[in-house]
């Protein structure tokens, strides 16, 4: 799973495509002229509220996904009733990217990372931060303080908890050969955050350079994480890339534990991944994927905007945090104020009020709302690909 070979996936037959497409637009003809003669109650369109990105991402980069992209709103109807559009066939959710495998509920479909098994959503699970005005953690709220949003409609909150639940962690470091000389603190941090998290909690470490290697498999054992992290290669590229979406196919496929966290620690841009940067976020946006904190050891170097662009874009989609430190120095307090972090969030549980298509992004947004506070921040996820689970047993 670490060195993964790359899967492609075969085209639909087209002329089967063209005749189902010409039939969609027939039978929209013929619901719009029967709603025209038969008008029914307008209906109101509700247009979805991109979530901002951060300064450093331009929203016009390439390299950003498409369902990233802020949203162009669908125009207002100036006069009359609005025919009724509850018998027209949906138009494909162009939020999805292309190449994703289609299939329906209880199917196993190979796509670009492997077999996934299509499932009907249910609940949605999210762990969310919240902040006040000065960037304090705020840790009194209760479940009516909170107002959930999936493509721009509230929806039912079933459960809302604060509890220090123990976690699935993966610690993700980079291993080439820019890093010999910064390993020995950053284990020193890695290892004092894990000291600082629930003694409960299991943790995996993969190590990367130009190929991805799972050092030690999921653990509570200090001794074998120590171990693990003191594993030093320092050679060879960087491909943050795959070993992100190999770490996260990790996490779906054998943790045990419902939350799960990756740390992804690098001093570099990727410069020897098989897979995009719009790839990786991809494998990380399942329905239950991580929440990804990133440091980079950057410096202050110009041409690292590539670099810092890419983690900052891995923790926001997923509601972590992207630190930046000026030396090496900081990267211990860092590591506490993550493992503090990861300790005091809410989990939010919620039943969509429209059940999502298999592989269809959700877009999410969280918002609180609380006497006493002017302004609350949350932090959590900023969507899912609906029903997606990994098939194991058949990626081998």
């Amino acid at each position: 799973m670490f060195s993964p070979k790359r899967d492609t996936m075969h085209l639909h037959n087209k002329a089967a495509f063209k005749l189902f497409f010409l039939s969609c637009v027939l039978l929209a003809g013929i619901v719009f002229a029967s709603a025209q003669s038969q008008p029914g109650q307008a209906q109101q369109n509700q247009n979805v509220q991109p979530t901002p990105l951060p300064s450093d991402i331009d929203p016009a980069d390439p390299a950003l996904p498409v369902w990233m992209r802020p949203a162009t709103p669908p125009p207002t109807p100036k006069t009359g009733n609005v025919p009724s559009t509850a018998n027209v066939p949906s138009k494909p959710d162009t939020n999805v990217p292309a190449n994703q495998p289609q299939g329906r509920v209880g199917q196993v479909v190979k796509g670009d990372r492997g077999y996934v098994m299509r499932t009907q959503v249910e609940n949605v699970f999210l762990p969310v931060v919240v902040m006040d005005d000065r960037r304090h953690l705020v840790m009194n709220l209760q479940q009516n303080n909170f107002t959930v949003y999936e493509k721009g409609e509230p929806q039912t909150i079933i459960n809302c908890t604060r509890e220090d639940v123990p976690v699935s962690i993966g610690i993700v470091v980079d291993n080439s050969g820019s890093m010999r000389e910064k390993r020995q603190k950053v284990t020193t941090a890695v290892m004092n955050l894990i000291k600082a998290s629930n003694p409960a909690d299991e943790v995996f470490v993969v190590n990367f350079n130009d190929e991805s290697y799972l050092d030690q498999d999921f653990t509570n054992n200090l001794n074998l994480m120590h171990e693990a992290l003191d594993r030093l290669d320092s050679r060879g590229g960087t491909a943050l890339y795959d070993a992100v979406i190999a770490s996260s196919d990790h996490l779906a496929k054998a943790a045990k534990k419902e939350k799960k966290v990756l740390l992804v620690i690098t001093d570099g841009e990727d410069n020897e991944s098989r897979d995009s940067l719009e790839q990786a976020i991809r494998a990380v946006q399942d329905e239950n994927g991580p929440m990804i904190y990133t440091i980079g050891l950057l410096g202050n170097e110009g041409k690292q905007h590539r670099a810092k662009r890419a983690l900052e874009a891995l923790s926001f989609q997923t509601g972590g945090v992207a630190f930046f430190p000026k030396n090496l120095d900081e990267v211990d307090s860092i590591s506490q104020q993550v493992a503090h972090d990861i300790r005091n969030q809410y989990t939010i549980v919620y039943r969509p009020n429209t059940p999502p298509s298999p592989g269809e992004f959700r877009q999410v947004k969280v918002e609180a709302h609380a006497s006493g506070y002017r302004d609350l921040t949350v932090r959590t996820k900023n969507g899912y690909f609906a029903g997606e689970q990994r098939a194991g047993a058949k990626n081998k």
